[in-house]
């Protein structure tokens, strides 16, 4: 397919995911560090004169009626008044049910690619707005950086200058099964009453500060989560899920032996990103 935009939509990892309380209606307060990594799907898109909306998985795979990716297309000619269309093409490498934000992640960047396709010139700021209504997570992979995240995932610090974290190589993996995150949230065993933290805390040890809530709960549900963590921590490392799983991570300093590895777990060694390959395509917040 001919395209004129060819595109990644990066990953993240959570360095922590604590759960500090729960709102009356339900929704959960939370405080994590979504940090972006290397890893990510590549989505191709084509502009179009008729104002139709089509996507094709370029691996062959059966696709939705809808997903994040033509809802968010649909959600900005909404917003916007836009008459153009768009066609699609995506290539999943991002797991899905992995606690990596990969569908989070296609939404922003196909808002950010059509934002620039469609000529809109919307600010941050504003394709965040759309973007909170897709999902919680989709407001951070517009906000450019790694993130301190609160709030039930709409109050975003970004992580730059003083604050940025250091270059580090992590070995992820994701178990053969998924883990559905609503099944873990109505959890009666989740822990709901994690002290809150500050930015200052964390900085003194950004890849081992805190723990992630979900996972206690995500190992009870799904044993594969807990095989792989106990597989790095036997490898001396510090292994934590990822969101609501199933994927792990360990930061790591030197080659990992893999052999011992079972052949069902997608494995991939990946690095933070210093900021998202799509920052500069967004027009800065208007004043």
């Amino acid at each position: 397919m001919h395209s004129l935009y060819d595109v990644p939509a990066p990953a993240k990892l959570n360095l922590f995911l604590h759960i500090t309380g729960r709102r009356p209606d339900g929704y959960h307060l939370l405080e994590s560090v979504f940090m972006l990594i290397d890893w990510h799907d590549v989505l191709h898109f084509e502009r179009t004169a008729c104002g139709q909306i089509s996507r094709e998985d370029l691996n062959g795979i059966a696709l939705p009626a809808d997903d994040l990716i033509t809802r968010a297309a649909r959600a900005l000619q909404q917003a916007t008044g836009c008459t153009q269309g768009v066609r699609i093409g995506i290539e999943k490498q991002l797991p899905a049910q992995a606690g990596m934000g990969g569908g989070s992640s296609d939404a922003a960047s196909t808002l950010i690619a059509l934002n620039r396709l469609w000529n809109l010139k919307l600010s941050r700021q504003e394709l965040q707005s759309i973007g909170l209504k897709l999902g919680a997570d989709v407001p951070f992979f517009l906000c450019g950086h790694s993130a301190w995240v609160s709030g039930i995932g709409e109050v975003i610090t970004p992580l730059t200058d003083g604050d940025a974290l250091p270059q580090q190589q992590f070995l992820v993996i994701k178990p053969e099964q998924g883990l559905e995150t609503a099944g873990i949230f109505s959890s009666e065993s989740l822990k709901r009453d994690t002290k809150p933290a500050t930015i200052f805390d964390f900085a003194a040890n950004h890849f081992g500060f805190g723990r992630n809530d979900l996972q206690p709960v995500a190992e009870g549900l799904q044993p594969e989560v807990k095989k792989v963590r106990e597989w790095l921590e036997s490898l001396k490392l510090h292994a934590r899920m990822t969101g609501s799983g199933s994927a792990v991570f360990a930061p790591i300093t030197q080659n990992i032996d893999l052999s011992t590895a079972p052949s069902s777990w997608q494995i991939r060694v990946c690095k933070n990103l210093e900021k998202h390959p799509l920052h500069s395509w967004i027009p800065e917040n208007k004043l």
